[in-house]
């Protein structure tokens, strides 16, 4: 497993990064390699307090300068504010990434509309915010950008229980794409990342409680069997942001360890048959054929 980080240490040298739900999870998780790298750091949430305690915890374990930033993505207002600290404080931001979400598993027709509007109003709106301020100012300023939008492998299948977040992570998608025929022109790039199951605290026991995780078990559905790591995350994340991966644009990268394409394959269950089954299996055929 790539457990270490797989750029250079200077990949990242001089560049500023913004990171939404920079806090925690796999938002911190991205954030402390691109540290490590070289790069500022702008974490934003709605939490100021715990944003200023991951920062001091970030700058102490990696170095570097962390400026946190309460900030509510649905309010495109406060987006501006956050972009116009970061500029004072470091020059300029090079590289958006959407990362704040929020989801729950419920059955849809016991949601009301607002918890609707809840999730789609943060994944949604909050990215098309942030990436708007920031595409503006840097068209405006005629300065190059990249924007990496973190979506989900369900944003083009699809899925039950998690509606809200399917439409909201779909429109991203979309978004993503779109922008990144209309805005190349400006010298803006816009990716996306898929992310499997990578388990994190919080999130992940607020979608699988504790009572269901043995019966509702995410690593079965992978191929690879198990979950990922943040590092792997970190590292596609760190690529796609770097000038290393100038001439990508447009793509959405899974990294699931092939969980979607099971789900997707018609026999894929066939994996569950034992040998002595295939055995008899195969007698039939050739009994069949004679």
């Amino acid at each position: 497993m790539a457990t270490k980080g797989m750029l250079r240490e200077d990949a990242l040298e001089g560049k500023t990064i913004l990171i939404t739900g920079g806090g925690t999870g796999l938002g911190r998780a991205m954030g402390e390699y691109f540290l490590e790298l070289g790069a500022n750091l702008v974490i934003t949430s709605r939490k100021l307090e715990k944003l200023e305690q991951a920062a001091r915890e970030m700058e102490e374990a990696k170095g570097g300068t962390v400026l946190p930033v309460a900030c509510d993505v649905r309010e495109y207002e406060q987006v501006e504010e956050v972009q116009k600290k970061a500029v004072e404080q470091f020059g300029q931001v090079d590289a958006l990434v959407n990362n704040a979400a929020g989801n729950f598993v419920s059955p849809t027709e016991r949601l009301s509309h607002r918890a609707f509007d809840a999730v789609v109003d943060i994944v949604l709106k909050g990215t098309y915010n942030n990436t708007l301020a920031h595409g503006k100012h840097w068209i405006q300023n005629e300065q190059q950008g990249t924007v990496l939008n973190i979506v989900t492998t369900y944003a083009w299948t699809g899925s039950g229980y998690v509606v809200p977040s399917a439409c909201g992570k779909s429109g991203v998608l979309g978004m993503t794409r779109s922008l990144a025929v209309e805005w190349a022109k400006y010298g803006i790039r816009m990716n996306a990342i898929a992310p499997g199951p990578f388990p994190t605290e919080g999130a992940w026991q607020n979608l699988i409680p504790d009572n269901l995780a043995d019966q509702i078990d995410p690593k079965a559905r992978v191929p690879m069997n198990r979950y990922g790591e943040n590092q792997e995350l970190a590292n596609l994340a760190a690529y796609l942001v770097s000038d290393f991966s100038a001439y990508i644009n447009g793509e959405v990268i899974t990294i699931d360890g092939g969980e979607w394409l099971n789900g997707a394959g018609q026999f894929n269950m066939m994996q569950y048959v034992p040998a002595e089954m295939w055995d008899m299996l195969e007698q039939m055929t050739k009994g069949n054929k004679k």
